[in-house]
């Protein structure tokens, strides 16, 4: 993997009451193209943008305890695609999570900078519906990317927003919880960045047949913005979102809002038998 030298910014992260400010830096890093896992379908928000071969990425640490941020998807939503939508209906399998960490610490300071990964089902604006479905244990991650499987593959079915028979389209939420006893400061979370090309004059789209527009705002062109910060125990739900660290403006109207460098990969087996969760029976648990 390629590295860029670290250029450390100064960063206020845009909750409404948490009172976080997180540090910020720049990475210039390939996509990790020819080492990925068989997998018939995968699914991601970010945009990776090539200027003219690597990509920029944002990112963000200096976590609190018990510190929540994640992201959301939905299985045959062409927005998060990096090219033919995955099947709604056949798509309902999860066995890995791809997350990208700038700083590695994990692996060399074990279990000084611990997480772990929960997958729920998620309603339209990226709060959980019910209990965790899967849980990874402590979990210590490296420098770049990191593939997180899940063995066996996690039925996701339950998750579905099209409860027909069969049932179809899950919605997932992807979530990451700070746990570390010793120093939740790190991993440093890698994110997509648009204010580096966009400066540097780079071509603005992804590797996919959608464009890349900015400012990107609140609300997404595709549908809802997709990844953000949930706090302690979900206290912020839906999540506060992050803003582009060289965007100065009060409405982030020069550069917009940030994505997780997150990707999931799912198998193509069909739906189960099993009924869909409803966000209206649980919310109370989240209040």
């Amino acid at each position: 993997m390629y590295r860029s030298s670290l250029l450390v910014l100064a960063l206020v992260f845009m909750t409404a009451s948490s009172g976080a400010a997180l540090e910020s830096g720049t990475f210039c890093l390939r996509e990790d193209f020819g080492s990925e896992p068989l997998s018939d379908c995968t699914l991601q928000y970010y945009y990776y943008i090539p200027c003219p071969t690597y990509s920029w990425f944002h990112q963000y640490w200096d976590w609190d305890f018990c510190d929540k941020l994640g992201v959301f998807f939905t299985v045959g939503d062409i927005s998060m695609q990096t090219g033919i939508a995955c099947d709604p209906l056949d798509c309902h399998y999860l066995e890995t999570l791809r997350v990208l960490d700038f700083a590695g610490y994990g692996t060399t300071r074990p279990p000084l900078y611990q997480v772990e990964f929960d997958v729920y089902c998620s309603d339209e604006y990226g709060c959980p519906v019910g209990p965790s479905l899967w849980n990874s244990g402590p979990y210590q991650t490296d420098f770049a990317w990191n593939y997180v499987v899940i063995d066996p593959p996690l039925c996701v079915t339950p998750c579905s927003v099209d409860p027909g028979s069969p049932p179809s389209a899950p919605r997932l939420l992807i979530v990451v919880t700070h746990t570390s006893p010793y120093d939740v400061t790190y991993p440093a979370w890698g994110f997509d960045n648009v204010s580096w090309p966009v400066e540097l004059g780079c071509d603005m789209h992804d590797i996919s047949c959608l464009p890349a527009p900015y400012p990107r705002p609140y609300f997404s062109e595709y549908s809802t913005i997709h990844s953000g910060f949930y706090g302690p125990d979900f206290i912020y739900c839906p999540p506060q979102w992050f803003v582009d660290p060289e965007d100065s403006m009060p409405d982030a109207s020069r550069y917009g809002y940030l994505e997780l460098a997150w990707r999931i990969y799912l198998v193509c087996s069909g739906p189960t038998d099993v009924q869909p969760s409803t966000w209206g029976n649980v919310k109370s648990m989240y209040k």
